[in-house]
């Protein structure tokens, strides 16, 4: 894991499209701003991992048709 360290107002850059910057710190708080193409998906990282388990749930869910088949 890279770590830099940034003080507010100062910002990061990802390749030529992603910046980060450093809104406000607050306590154990800090507000980013996200600069991002819209094509680029941006969650929280416990959104993330729900969204991750509900697509997983999804792909293991049972065909019906398989279940009331005759054949």
């Amino acid at each position: 894991m890279l770590v830099l360290t940034r003080k507010t107002g100062e910002a990061i850059r990802i390749g030529d499209d992603i910046e980060i910057t450093v809104l406000s710190v607050q306590g154990d708080q800090v507000k980013l701003g996200i600069d991002a193409p819209k094509h680029v998906d941006i969650h929280r990282k416990e959104i993330f991992l729900a969204i991750q388990q509900e697509n997983e749930a999804a792909n293991n869910t049972v065909d019906l048709t398989k279940l009331f088949s005759t054949d």
